[in-house]
């Protein structure tokens, strides 16, 4: 298989003190990889680190392809609109993906285009951040909490923006409480265990 991601023997400190051990993450075309593990083990601050939002301390991550990252929070501009926002996405990441509109159709956002962001509920900013993955086009998706704010027709979204993307070749790594994604393609678990000091997720 062709990996898209590899971080070898990472870690992250705060205030000096480790807040994992030491972890080997591969991320492979067509396969995802769960992130499992009690409040404050970390899968936050992991899946932060891959997307090279923050640096180890030890080991180090390889990036084979664009990657794509959905925090537990979506990241929108409350100012903007819906379609504003997947606009500005599409720009910064200077990479091909749907139009927002299609997008925001895709994610059972049509006709919300111009409401600003700050007005939409909680479960539609989460189908905004998802619309986000899909105007501009990355191979790599490093997703915190995805089901998160979503009733069970969300949840189901999720799943199928999944799919699609492993469909297309992509790779997943992801952290959930909600729920295991419900997808065909093979799905792995990596477990984190919770250390006497650290950040909490």
């Amino acid at each position: 298989m062709t990996t898209l991601l590899k971080a070898s023997g990472v870690s992250f400190e705060r205030a000096g003190e480790a807040v994992f051990h030491p972890i080997d993450v591969t991320l492979e075309k067509g396969k995802a990889l769960v992130f499992l593990g009690p409040n404050g083990c970390g899968k936050t601050t992991l899946l932060r680190l891959l997307a090279g939002i923050l640096g180890p301390a030890v080991g180090h991550v390889e990036r084979f392809a664009a990657t794509a990252f959905l925090g537990h929070l979506p990241g929108l501009k409350g100012e903007l609109t819906c379609r504003e926002n997947l606009y500005f996405l599409r720009r910064f990441h200077g990479m091909p993906g749907l139009e927002p509109n299609r997008a925001l159709a895709r994610v059972g956002l049509a006709g919300l285009g111009l409401r600003p962001a700050r007005a939409l509920s909680a479960g539609q900013k989460r189908r905004l951040g998802l619309a986000g993955l899909l105007v501009a086009q990355r191979s790599v998706w490093l997703l915190d909490e995805p089901y998160a704010s979503l009733d069970d027709a969300g949840g189901e979204l999720v799943d199928e923006l999944l799919t699609e993307h492993l469909d297309q070749g992509g790779a997943v790594g992801l952290s959930t409480h909600q729920r295991q994604p419900r997808i065909q393609h093979p799905l792995s678990n990596l477990h984190m265990d919770r250390m006497t000091h650290g950040d909490s997720d």
